[in-house]
């Protein structure tokens, strides 16, 4: 018996909710002083009403080693708690202490802290491998070797219709949000190896970044029929299913899905981001 725990940066897919095996623990998120448990209750229109209007935009507290021990007090024999990228965020590490605490007390449990090095959909797609891989019988640690594989063989990607949340939060300045914001630049990013973030081009409009986009995840991708691809967008399903098809006019994938962002993807997407990872 096994058990997921993800961070609420990663979306899961209706499957991984009906099996059981699969359960989120939120982060927090504040904006002008309110917090917002990103769970089930998480109204993304209501919320990205407050972030349009913050002068100072949203702010993100990771969960507590105790929510995370909470999860780990299970039948499962193995769990596996996979957290957005170390790079971004303190919930990696808040893991880790939670993983300790709890072994000091019940030593005979299997636990992998997993630095997912992506966020989002990028921790749907690791939390579906390491189902896959349970579910073909392999032991806790060949699943544990295999996901360090696959991580260390995937790639995020992401376009942004809007620079001002960065802006906000101190990331961008204010000139070269202008700037990008008056000519409508769009920057292509992606994850680093590390799981920090980089640019990787920029574009005049979103189609012409879409279109980047997909060009970027080619050059890095091989046999896409071997692969699933997946999408997620912050309020923007139109978007995302031209995306796909996009992707399909270039490649075949064992499987494309597409997942709208919950709260802390949000956050970091805002209104109209796409997300994709391979």
């Amino acid at each position: 018996m096994y058990k997921v725990i993800i961070d609420s940066c990663g979306e899961l897919t209706p499957e991984m909710k009906a099996s059981g095996n699969f359960v989120n623990v939120p982060l927090t998120l504040t904006v002008d002083g309110v917090d917002i448990i990103d769970d089930d209750t998480f109204d993304q229109a209501d919320f990205l009403r407050k972030v349009e209007a913050s002068p100072a935009g949203p702010k993100s507290a990771c969960p507590s080693p105790d929510a995370y021990m909470q999860e780990m007090d299970c039948e499962a024999e193995n769990v596996y708690v996979i957290t957005l990228s170390a790079q971004l965020s303190g919930s990696y590490n808040s893991a880790c202490l939670a993983k300790d605490l709890y072994l000091e007390d019940n030593d005979e449990k299997n636990i992998a802290i997993i630095d997912s090095k992506s966020a989002s959909i990028g921790q749907t797609l690791i939390g579906g491998k390491i189902a896959e891989f349970e579910e073909a019988g392999m032991s806790f640690t060949e699943v544990v070797e295999a996901i360090d594989k696959y991580i260390e063989s995937q790639h995020t990607f992401f376009v942004l219709e809007s620079l001002e949340t960065l802006r906000k939060a101190g990331r961008l300045s204010n000139l070269k949000a202008m700037i990008a914001s008056t000519l409508n630049i769009k920057p292509i990013m992606g994850s680093t190896d590390i799981g920090s973030i980089q640019q990787l081009g920029q574009a005049r409009g979103i189609v012409k970044a879409l279109d980047q986009m997909v060009n970027c995840m080619l050059e890095v991708t091989e046999n896409t029929t071997e692969k699933t691809l997946a999408i997620s967008h912050c309020n923007c399903p139109q978007r995302a299913l031209q995306l796909k098809e996009k992707i399909e006019k270039k490649a075949s994938f064992k499987d494309i899905y597409i997942l709208d962002t919950h709260g802390v993807s949000s956050m970091y997407a805002n209104d109209g981001g796409i997300i994709m990872v391979v």
